[in-house]
């Protein structure tokens, strides 16, 4: 009889990686990323262990949509008071904070838990081309 391997924190190898979002479809994009920062790329990848490698996003403010979603996808928040419902489009929250949109997209496609939380901090998001995470030496990753 096989055991089931467990891949232990000490064990995993993480590497880095660096994806250019100019002109990518959004959720197309944000399914590359979180399967890379979820480790499901791997043959050690297990549902319970945080077992993914970092993801640097560059050029965020330029990523692309289809159709009419710039102007027909609106974002909600709410300030905690009555009457405290915030909305903003995609087009006016890729202007102002183009990581939000980005994380947000990943953010959906994580497990909604500890685990995703923690997963979702490995993700570097940066609106222009410029990152300081060229120490780490990131390997290109080619969305298509």
């Amino acid at each position: 009889m096989n055991k089931t391997y467990v891949p232990k924190v000490a064990e995993i190898e993480r590497n880095w990686f660096i994806v250019d979002a100019e002109g990518q479809t959004l959720g197309r994009l944000a399914t590359k990323i979180a399967t890379i920062l979820r480790g499901k790329h791997k043959p050690i990848f297990s549902p319970a262990v945080d077992c993914g490698d970092f993801v640097i996003v560059i050029n965020a403010k330029k990523v692309a949509t289809t159709g009419r979603r710039m102007e027909q996808k609106i974002y909600y928040h709410h300030s905690g008071y009555p009457s405290g419902l915030k909305e903003i489009s995609l087009a006016d929250q890729l202007e102002k904070h183009p990581d939000r949109v980005i994380r947000s997209a990943v953010k959906g496609m994580l497990p909604k838990n500890a685990l995703g939380r923690k997963i979702l901090k490995k993700m570097k998001i940066y609106p222009g081309a410029e990152h300081p995470h060229a120490a780490q030496k990131p390997e290109e990753l080619v969305v298509s």
